[in-house]
This record gives structure tokens, C-alpha cells and sequence, in this order.
């Protein structure tokens, strides 16, 4: 099957640019349920001219169907899609890219879904997707599952789903909250994914960013230590990856401190610790939940974090040597490899 491929990209390259389109227009409408075709065409960076001809004729083949409301995939383009997913990650270099990166970080798994995350939300969706086809693979009974916040873990707890209910399994938040819109906060995430699976959850109603006394007296309440203690129990922890300066403005921290991290080169954020290109802290905060001994101690991290500019910063948590599985998008995938590449010269 791949000499055949080969040899039809050289005699008829366009073929290979024919059915990657068609195939991400097919994926797009699939993960949106039904989208407009204006909407669809900007999604894709096409004309809407193209993107009409395009779609007729995967509407004649029977793959889609339009409506007045917009086009949804048909019952068929959904076989179609699952059927070539594994060829397309193949023809198009997701595979080779993941496998690249798996093998330089001696990682368990790496995942790579198409497109960039950031400037588009159904690859977003379709990052969380593929973090929850990872999870789901991992999930036993009476696991406690820690989780931090941000948009995307949001896209990866809206579409958590199991064929029967784990009443059994726990997720808690990784740490306190930031004070922001409670869609993307840990504890509500937490909660969305236990019900989305019919398991259980706890929460942790404290900031993220505390002072030492603060701290220390609320780490005495008999409340807070024992879900700190579920929380530090937990089995797997899945996390975002940050930008480091966009995290420290998230978080408010003063100005003296945001300077001295620069000082130091953070480039990254994860778990809410702060770390150089070389994977090395250069700053933590006090903060109640997940500790890094916690994370050296945890059976299984997953990354979940995709997009252009993020490239950096997920290859820095990547050196930083904890994590198991990362799961990303070919756009950050693109720019961890040129990254490995200028190492390895």
C-alpha cells in the first residue's frame, strides 16, 4: 500500500493535496456537528467558492449532507474518516513527527492530531478528542485522576465519554483556582469529566497563589488536608502547558517577581511551576495541591497542548522528564521537531 502511494504522488501528486483537503473538510464538519459553509471556509483558509465545490461533490458521494442549518456529516463520511485516519496521520508525517519527538524524550506515547489549535477551535477540539481517546485507554478502577485548568482541558472534559458508567473513578482539580471564568477553572473541569463518565469528584475551594501564612493556616484545617491528600494520591495527572509570562500575568504575580523569572529565562508553565528552556524550575509558588515530588510520583502524566507558538515551551516540559504521553497538534509537533534537530546537529 505505501509503494503505491508513493507512486502515485509522483505521477499524480495533486491526488495526495485532493484527498487531505477533502479529508480535513470531512473532520471539521464532523467535529462541529453542523457548521455554515462561511464559517467552514474560514476555519479552513479556504475561499468559499472552493470550499462550495468541494463540498458538493463530497455531498454527491454521499459523505455529508446540507441543510438549511448547515452541513453535517452523514453516517458514511464518518466510516470514511475512520477509516483513513490512521493512513492520513501515515501519508501526511503526523505519525513520523509524534514518533520523532516519542523517541527523543523517551516518551510512552505522543499523539498528533492535524492543523494548529490556536488559530483554529475545531483542531482544539480535536486535540481534546485525541487526549480523551488517550485517557479513556488508561482509566482503571479507583483511580483518582488530578487535573489542571485552562481552554484546553476544557475542550478535552467537554468531550470525555466511557460505554459504561466508572463509578468508581475520582477527578480532582491539581490545584487551587486563578480566579478567572469558572468554564476553564480546574475545579469545574474536575466536575464536568466525573459526570461525563458517571464518576466522582472533589473540589478544592482555595486560590492557587497563596502567601506563607496563608498557607500554613489553611493546610491546618482538617478539610483542606485530606482532599489535598486525595489530590496527591492521584494516579494520573493530566495537564495544560502555559507560556510562562502569560501565566505569570494570569496569576497577578508582582511585578519583582515576573522580572527575576525573565532574569532566569522561564519560557513554560506546567502544574503552576515555572521552567527554563532546559526544563530546570526557576520559580515555584506556594500553593496548595500538586507538588513536583508529587508529579516525579505520579504512574502516569499526560501533556496535553498544542499550537504554533507553544512549541518552546511544551519541549521544555518535555525535557523537564516527567510526563509519559503528550498530546498535541502537527503545528507545535512542527516546531518541537526543528527544535530537535538544532540539538541534535
Amino acid at each position: 500500500m505505501r509503494q503505491l502511494i508513493e507512486l502515485q504522488q509522483q505521477l499524480v501528486p495533486e491526488l495526495l493535496e485532493v484527498m487531505r483537503k477533502r479529508y480535513l473538510i470531512l473532520s471539521q464538519i464532523m467535529l462541529s456537528d453542523i457548521i455554515g459553509r462561511r464559517t467552514l471556509a474560514n476555519a479552513l483558509q479556504m475561499t468559499e467558492r472552493m470550499l462550495r465545490a468541494e463540498t458538493d461533490f463530497l455531498k454527491e458521494q454521499g459523505l455529508l449532507e446540507i441543510h438549511p442549518a448547515g452541513m453535517m456529516i452523514s453516517e458514511a463520511g464518518k466510516m470514511v474518516l475512520e477509516e483513513l485516519e490512521p493512513m492520513y496521520k501515515s501519508l501526511f508525517g503526523l505519525s513520523e513527527l509524534g514518533e520523532k519527538i516519542k523517541r527523543h524524550y523517551g516518551l510512552k506515547q505522543v499523539a498528533v492530531v492535524p492543523g494548529d489549535s490556536e488559530a483554529s477551535i475545531v483542531s482544539k477540539r480535536e486535540l481534546g478528542k485525541a487526549a480523551c481517546h488517550v485517557l479513556r485507554g488508561e482509566l482503571r478502577s479507583n483511580d483518582v485522576v488530578a487535573i489542571t485548568g485552562g481552554t484546553t482541558m476544557a475542550q478535552v472534559a467537554s468531550q470525555l465519554t466511557t460505554g459504561t458508567a466508572m463509578k468508581d473513578v475520582w477527578f480532582v482539580p491539581a490545584r487551587g483556582g486563578l480566579g478567572e471564568s469558572l468554564d476553564y477553572q480546574a475545579n469545574t473541569l474536575a466536575s464536568m469529566m466525573a459526570k461525563r463518565i458517571g464518576g466522582q469528584y472533589r473540589m478544592l475551594h482555595v486560590p492557587d497563589h497563596l502567601g506563607e501564612e496563608a498557607f500554613a493556616s489553611l493546610m491546618q484545617e482538617p478539610n483542606i488536608r485530606e482532599i489535598v491528600d486525595v489530590i496527591r494520591s492521584a494516579r494520573i495527572v493530566v495537564h495544560g502547558i502555559g507560556d510562562a509570562m502569560v501565566m505569570a500575568r494570569r496569576r497577578k504575580l508582582e511585578q519583582g517577581a515576573v522580572q527575576e523569572m525573565t532574569a532566569e529565562g522561564a519560557l513554560a508553565e506546567a502544574f503552576g511551576f515555572y521552567f527554563d528552556r532546559n526544563g530546570s524550575v526557576v520559580h515555584k509558588m506556594q500553593t496548595v495541591g500538586l507538588r513536583l515530588e508529587d508529579i516525579a510520583n505520579t504512574e502516569l502524566v499526560i501533556a496535553v497542548a498544542g499550537g504554533k507558538n507553544k512549541g518552546e515551551a511544551i519541549a521544555a516540559i518535555m525535557r523537564f522528564g516527567q510526563d509519559d504521553v503528550l498530546v498535541t497538534d502537527e503545528a507545535a509537533a512542527l516546531e518541537i521537531v526543528e527544535l530537535i534537530e538544532q540539538e541534535t546537529k
